[in-house]
C-alpha cells in the first residue's frame, strides 16, 4: 500500500517507453520506405535516360543518303530516324516521343514510364512517374588539336 502511494506521488510512467518505441519504429519504417522507393525511382530514371540515349543514337544512324552522297549535307531523314528510334524504344519495352531538329542534325528522345513502389503503396501511392531524356547530334569530320605538323 505504501508503494502504491509512492508511485502515485511520483507519477506513474509505466508504458511510457513503449509509446516512444512505437513512434520511433513507425518513423524508421517510413524513412526506410522513402529510401527504398526513392532508390527505385532513381534506378528507373537512369534506365529511362539510358534507353532514350540509345534510341536517339539509333535514330541518328538514319542518314539521308541523297544529301550525303551528293555532298550537300550530312543530315538525317526525319521519317527514317523517327522510325528507327521508335523501333528501339519498342524493342526495349519503353514508350516515348522522338523529335528531329529543324537543321536535321539533332534527335531528341523523351521516354516516359513509371516504377512501382514497395512502401509508398501502403499510403496509396502505387507508382511513381519517370521521365528520361536523350539527345544525339550528328557530327561530320574529325577535329583534333594541331600537333605542330
Amino acid at each position: 500500500m505504501v508503494l502504491l502511494r509512492i508511485l502515485r506521488a511520483r507519477g506513474d510512467d509505466r508504458g511510457g517507453v513503449t509509446v516512444f518505441v512505437a513512434v520511433c519504429v513507425i518513423a524508421l519504417i517510413g524513412i526506410i520506405g522513402l529510401v527504398v522507393d526513392g532508390g527505385g525511382k532513381l534506378r528507373a530514371t537512369e534506365r529511362a535516360d539510358y534507353i532514350a540515349g540509345e534510341a536517339a543514337r539509333a535514330g541518328g544512324q538514319a542518314i539521308d543518303p541523297a544529301q550525303a552522297i551528293s555532298g550537300k549535307a550530312i543530315v538525317v531523314d526525319p521519317q527514317d530516324a523517327t522510325a528507327a528510334a521508335q523501333a528501339y524504344l519498342s524493342s526495349a519495352g519503353a514508350t516515348g516521343t522522338v523529335s528531329v531538329s529543324a537543321d536535321r542534325k539533332t534527335l531528341t528522345v523523351t521516354v516516359t514510364g513509371s516504377c512501382d513502389t514497395a512502401f509508398l503503396s501502403a499510403v496509396g501511392i502505387g507508382s511513381l512517374s519517370v521521365t528520361g531524356h536523350g539527345q544525339a547530334t550528328l557530327l561530320h569530320g574529325v577535329t583534333a588539336p594541331d600537333e605542330g605538323n
